[in-house]
């Protein structure tokens, strides 16, 4: 068994949003990852599509999240399905920040619309 203490999280910074890891192949997980998104008021997290499925649940807040061309704006306790090869966007259009919980399998990757392809430490 394995204890991740808050105190061992390692927080991560990209397009404007937080991500504190807890769970990954760096604190003992041999299937999954987990982490805590922080997503600031008013930011808008670039389009990206991602390789393996993400359970994307808000705790606090509300968000825009867009499924390919499906917007819907959610609210704490809501959970989103993130299938693998569905681009995902993600906008805090309110004066808070949000927080969510993600899950995932080891191993995704994310490709901007761009081309750019980012491989996560916090899921990897």
């Amino acid at each position: 068994m394995s204890v991740i203490r808050s105190s061992e999280s390692v927080t991560h910074e990209i397009h404007g949003a937080r991500f504190v890891s807890f769970a990954s192949p760096r604190t003992g997980s041999r299937e999954l990852c987990a982490w805590r998104g922080e997503i600031p008021a008013g930011t808008r997290a670039p389009a990206h599509t991602v390789t393996r499925e993400e359970i994307f649940h808000l705790l606090i807040g509300e968000l825009v999240i867009t499924l390919d061309d499906r917007t819907e704006r959610i609210g704490a306790g809501d959970t989103v399905i993130v299938n693998p090869g569905v681009t995902f966007a993600v906008e805090n259009p309110t004066d808070h920040t949000a927080v969510s919980w993600v899950t995932t399998s080891i191993g995704l990757e994310a490709e901007l619309a761009d081309g750019t392809r980012i491989t996560p430490p916090w899921a990897n």
